[in-house]
């Protein structure tokens, strides 16, 4: 029977791998005169792609599941319906770094994130992301995140626990009800007097790793930036972003002629290799993140416990 547009697709059979959900696949609901057999559908769907032969494999070890059991050579077609399957990944390098939990409750994890560990699966990045790291160790499969943080970031990161609380937390963020501070090393230069705001303009196209700030066009992000200190030619920033654009305060840094030190991207773009020199990580860190929660009223502030390499002249 074919399912009614709208309706929710049912919990997935299948168990997490290492805090991944398996991939969802909705069948067509006009493909009951194409395909006798869920397996047809398979094959002319990844077939061309992954090849016949794989498919056939998957399909024999019972890898690809419906909600009443495992996918055979003969399950019949059912438009509408739904197979889940774990795909085979590209192996990871694991990032030696833990990922720490600074307050969990019922409701959200405060995380305190390591450099060169994306905050959730994409691309190339899945089981090494600190959300399926979380799931798995916390045993908490539901965990979803409120924001994110950069890869080459360190510092603080809020997950939610249950699905039906993630827009309050969400809405935190979008409404920039959070205070986020964040701190950054790079060379000490006393003719850009500071503290001072920049405003400018930052786009980012799909593709392409950097964003850029342009002339034309009201700004869009916002950013403040002090001096806490300095030494030996380096400063400790303090740097306080009212907006939350891609690479806002990689970009604002590297502009004011004061790039943060190890950026791979900013001012001018390194080759690949070098952006995961985990000897050179990038000196950013998000170390405090304060709100109201919107479930207590609470006003509440986490911080980070982890210090920047360059200036405390150990691991972040």
């Amino acid at each position: 029977m074919a399912r009614r547009a709208g309706r929710r697709p049912p919990p997935s059979p299948l168990p997490q791998h290492a805090g991944v959900d398996a991939v969802r696949v909705r069948l067509p609901g006009d493909g009951a005169g194409r395909w006798t057999t869920v397996r047809d559908h398979l094959l002319e769907r990844y077939g061309p792609v992954a090849g016949a032969d794989q498919v056939e494999a998957m399909l024999a070890a019972g890898r690809f599941v419906t909600v009443q059991g495992p996918v055979d050579a003969a399950t019949p077609y059912e438009p509408g319906g739904w197979v889940w399957f774990h795909r085979d990944r590209a192996p990871e390098a694991e990032v030696p770094y833990a990922v720490d939990v600074v307050h969990r409750d019922e409701r959200i994890v405060v995380a305190d994130k390591p450099h060169f560990l994306a905050t959730t699966p994409r691309g190339r990045h899945i089981t090494q992301t600190a959300l399926s790291r979380l799931r798995d160790s916390l045993d908490l499969p539901l965990l979803s995140p409120a924001h994110r943080l950069d890869r080459l970031t360190a510092g603080l990161v809020l997950f939610v626990v249950r699905p039906e609380d993630r827009g309050a937390y969400q809405t935190l963020f979008r409404d920039r009800q959070v205070r986020k501070e964040y701190e950054g090393v790079a060379r000490h230069d006393p003719a850009v007097r500071l503290p001072l705001t920049v405003r400018s303009r930052i786009v980012k196209e799909r593709g392409r790793m950097a964003a850029e700030e342009q002339a034309e066009g009201p700004p869009n992000a916002e950013s403040r930036v002090e001096l806490l200190e300095h030494r030996d030619g380096l400063g400790r920033y303090l740097l306080l972003p009212a907006t939350g654009r891609t690479h806002q305060l990689r970009l604002h840094m590297a502009g004011l002629g004061l790039p943060l030190l190890h950026d791979p991207l900013y001012p001018r773009q390194l080759p690949e290799a070098d952006a995961d020199d985990w000897s050179r990580p990038l000196q950013l860190l998000a170390r405090a993140l304060e709100f109201t929660d919107p479930l207590t009223g609470r006003t509440v502030r986490f911080e980070s416990g982890r210090r920047l390499a360059a200036w405390a002249g150990n691991g972040a």
